[in-house]
């Protein structure tokens, strides 16, 4: 075991799956020898070569044409997109292309091989163009998968098992947490389930549901709600697509109540597919409306960030709200 940040994680996972299989190549705006504008690819140039980790002009649609291009011919791609921000010029390529290619092939084509890297979310001041948490725009799309690490024991194990899946996936890394977030990470290689939730703490009284950086925003208000006499079930949702229902609606099954964070604003974010797929099997089981405590609709503010921030405070309103209800 090392003590890693969640940065080193997602450098190490790179540098196992770059080891095992030749196939693996990483690429995007300045990964190269800068090693990305967080380094997360550091040392990949020196270690493997500029043929298996290069920098790219500054197109993500041509990013990500490229790499699909290698994933239907057999290569194993791992492309960076700098900021979630940024992933939209590419979003033709993505829900067109990436998603669809096996589908409108009959399966003699695929695409399934390529992981796309890509920081996502606030808290680091980065105003309009570097804050957003675009998750929800993709869960709409059938043919790929959507995963969100929270600490660097998941980004290496969630990472690795994203490189190895035989579908597409969409990795998105909290930027909030690259260097806060530091754990013990095996130095083996290991993966995690793609799909899977982490029930990170049991309760009784209510469900918390978030992903990412927002389950340590959780975990601080069941520790407020705690001093209350309040018992409350944590889960890490850690793949958007699929989510995993079953974990989530059994909790929500024994607590009677949910609460579901996420940054992204409130409407149309992925906490309403969440709750109407959690009331539609757990109706019966419900003690009080499904609450939902997520950021603003509105643009992402740069002088106005603590407001917008779905934050620990605010959760824990939500959770006195509901368990008075």
């Amino acid at each position: 075991m090392t003590q890693m940040n969640l940065l080193q994680a997602i450098n190490n996972a790179l540098i196992t799956a770059m080891t095992e299989d030749e196939k693996v190549m990483v690429f995007g705006e300045d990964v190269g020898h800068f090693g990305g504008v967080f380094r997360a690819t550091s040392n990949l140039q020196e270690k493997f070569g500029k043929a298996r980790c290069f920098n790219t002009p500054l197109t993500e649609q041509g990013i990500i044409g490229f790499a699909n291009g290698l994933a239907s011919q057999g290569s194993v791609p791992v492309a960076e997109i700098q900021f979630g921000d940024y992933i939209f010029p590419a979003f033709d390529q993505i829900v067109n292309e990436t998603a669809k290619f096996r589908y409108r092939s009959g399966g003699q084509f695929s695409c399934g091989t390529l992981t796309i890297r890509t920081p996502y979310g606030g808290g680091i001041a980065g105003g309009h163009y570097h804050s957003q948490s675009p998750e929800a725009f993709f869960a709409h799309v059938p043919g790929m998968k959507i995963v969100i690490p929270r600490n660097p024991y998941q980004a290496k194990g969630l990472l690795l098992a994203s490189i190895r899946d035989d579908n597409p996936v969409l990795f998105m890394e909290p930027k909030k947490l690259y260097r806060a977030s530091v754990s013990e990470v095996p130095d083996e290689d290991y993966e995690l389930p793609l799909g899977k939730a982490d029930i990170v703490q049991e309760g009784k009284d209510i469900t918390l549901l978030a992903w990412g950086a927002q389950v340590d925003i959780i975990k601080k208000a069941a520790d407020m709600a705690l001093e209350d006499g309040v018992s409350c079930e944590i889960i890490d949702l850690r793949s958007i697509l699929p989510w995993d229902r079953a974990t989530v609606c059994e909790s929500v099954m024994r607590t009677g109540r949910l609460l579901i964070n996420h940054e992204a604003p409130l409407t149309g974010g992925f906490a309403s597919e969440i709750a109407a797929s959690v009331q539609e099997q757990c109706f019966l089981y419900l003690e009080a409306p499904i609450a939902r405590v997520c950021g603003l609709d509105t643009p992402y503010p740069l002088a106005h960030e603590k407001e917008y921030m779905p934050d620990e405070l605010k959760t824990y309103e939500a959770i006195k709200r509901t368990m008075n209800y």
